[in-house]
């Protein structure tokens, strides 16, 4: 059994729920966990499990952490973990970056990353790794964040495997579950929440060998993600020439657009001198209401390896919080970043935000 650690750790979570404790519940993910398309918030998965541990141990007290950012991945997460996860100190974790991590080997170090600061985090939280799907297409890259989740020992549930499956059969139709072949209704919502605490059920009838405890593995990847910084107006202070630090105050994590840097001209540009580098990823903002500026990426000086940043997206469904990685080597280095808008006009609809950096 290479899941013991994980059981353990759920066990353990059980026994403190049943003993009355105070306990944090936390949930970690993007659209899907944030809610998207359940009709209220109280209806997503992530409540349904909250209100499920409510029901099966009303002598506890509990505590519900849902830090979903919708259309972001595990290389923002890793980031952003302590400040919108880790710092709430919690005791139960629901990991899902499964339909906006690619399958590719960027995202599992990116996630082995975000899962070994959560795993070894102060508080020894119990973890649950969830992999959703597309529905249209069974795409999902749970073959990537399994190979992380087993070498860890943590139990996963597996959607493509549960509720895909049974949608294959003819069990459920997919417009009966989810209206875009994503993100679940309520109903899609009510069968997701029932696979974690199923699951969870489950271990909870297991029996494992007591086993040494985790000291703490080697990683699988090159692990450059674990120790990500993002920085923002509040940690950094890059030299602006005609870019401003946004001042208005940030009111919770899904509080997107605070915090960054703003240019609305053509000239305006922004220079960051970062140390010990080995990735960079510049995270900003592509904008509905088009059009808007673009800017150019120019690192330790190479215009003719510039990347662009163009603030317009052709989606629909709202403003993008992007992410374009401009460096990724296996030496620390000191470099130096400048970014310069290069496309603006009167006409444009919304200016060039600069969220953050994330460096590492």
């Amino acid at each position: 059994m290479n899941e013991v650690e994980g059981i353990k750790r759920i066990k353990k979570l059980i026994d403190k729920a049943k003993a009355g404790e105070e306990l944090v519940l936390g949930f970690f993910g993007g659209s899907i966990t944030q809610g998207s398309l359940s009709s209220k918030p109280e209806l997503c998965y992530a409540h349904r499990v909250f209100d499920w541990f409510k029901k099966e141990f009303p002598n506890a007290k509990f505590h519900y952490v849902n830090a979903g950012i919708g259309g972001t991945s595990s290389y923002f997460g890793v980031s952003r973990v302590y400040k919108d996860l880790l710092m709430y100190r919690p005791d139960f974790v629901i990991v899902d970056f499964s339909v906006n991590d690619e399958e590719a080997e960027l995202f599992k170090e990116t996630y082995e990353g975000l899962i070994r600061r959560i795993w070894y985090s102060d508080t020894e939280p119990a973890m649950l790794l969830l992999n959703n799907v597309y529905y249209d297409d069974g795409r999902t890259a749970e073959d990537i964040h399994l190979e992380v989740g087993k070498h860890y020992g943590i139990p996963n549930v597996s959607i493509k495997d549960t509720i895909y499956k049974r949608m294959l059969e003819g069990r459920y139709n997919r417009n009966d579950i989810t209206p875009d072949g994503l993100h679940p209704n309520d109903l899609g919502h009510e069968l997701l929440a029932k696979e974690i605490t199923d699951k969870i059920s489950e271990i909870c009838g297991m029996d494992v060998p007591a086993g040494e405890r985790d000291q703490g593995k080697e990683p699988v990847t090159a692990n450059r993600f674990e120790d990500s910084i993002r920085y923002t107006i509040e940690n950094s202070s890059p030299i602006l020439l005609g870019f401003r630090a946004d001042a208005r105050e940030k009111e919770g994590h899904l509080d997107f657009f605070k915090n960054g840097w703003i240019a609305t001209k053509e000239g305006d540009s922004i220079h960051f001198e970062l140390s010990g580098a080995r990735t960079i990823a510049i995270q900003y903002r592509k904008t509905i209401n088009r059009p808007a500026p673009v800017a150019l990426a120019v690192l330790d000086g190479c215009r003719e390896k510039a990347v662009v940043l163009d603030s317009n997206f052709d989606e629909d469904w709202g403003d993008c919080l992007y992410l374009q990685p401009v460096l990724s080597e296996n030496e620390r280095k000191d470099h130096i970043l400048d970014i310069e808008i290069v496309s603006a006009s009167e006409a444009d609809k919304n200016s060039f935000y600069l969220l953050s950096l994330i460096v590492s």
